[in-house]
């Protein structure tokens, strides 16, 4: 795997607007440790949710017992099911501020075997192609919701050594598998890499500038 910083990113690094942290969290490590192991993956597919004006937003109508982390302190998980299938988020923003960034896609880059091994024995570019599938590969689920990214235990994001990504390599599409707020062009992947969920046909414009 790549060498990375061990240490979760800070709590700061949430708590700023939700398309800034989701641009910056492509290229970093997620990482999961449950008793069976160790597995992790790069990040390299993210849609931000914005706190205001956005209906795609599940707190867009307020606050109820299934979204309440979204209002929590930013630097935690936000975990929701669709279609029996979790997803992973993290909440951006001060508490009482509810915006997130989904976790769509990452690379597999240790505890593979193990990952494809919760995945019924899908391929590599399968393994975690997609918000659920990352989350059966980790073994994320409810029990995560709420939980804080920034301890660095059982489930964080860290920093990998390695170059981050340059503007020119992300692209910025619109959201994929909503029915409101489509025309916002709120989901970023890293260009050319395989373990994208959806990889679109862009404009030129729409890569970063």
């Amino acid at each position: 795997m790549p060498a990375c910083d061990v240490k979760p990113l800070p709590r700061d690094f949430y708590d700023r607007d939700p398309v800034a942290v989701a641009r910056e969290l492509l290229g970093m490590l997620l990482v999961r440790i449950n008793s069976e192991g160790r597995s992790a993956g790069i990040i390299v597919e993210t849609e931000a949710y914005l706190a205001r004006n956005d209906p795609a937003n599940h707190a867009y109508r307020g606050q109820t017992r299934r979204n309440a982390s979204m209002f929590g302190p930013p630097g935690h998980a936000y975990i929701y099911t669709i279609h029996t299938r979790w997803c992973l988020n993290a909440v951006t923003e001060p508490a009482g501020v509810p915006s997130a960034v989904l976790i769509r896609a990452i690379e597999p880059v240790e505890g593979v075997k193990l990952m494809r091994e919760r995945r019924d024995g899908a391929e590599l570019r399968e393994v975690a192609r997609g918000p659920w599938r990352l989350c059966q590969a980790l073994a994320i689920d409810r029990a995560l919701d709420g939980h804080d990214l920034t301890l660095g235990r059982g489930l964080w994001i860290a920093r990998p050594n390695s170059p981050t990504p340059t503007p020119a390599s992300i692209v910025s599409t619109t959201r994929v598998g909503i029915s409101s707020a489509t025309d916002l062009p709120l989901r970023f992947y890293l260009a050319d890499n395989p373990f994208v969920s959806r990889p679109a046909r862009p404009d030129p414009s729409e890569r970063q500038k």
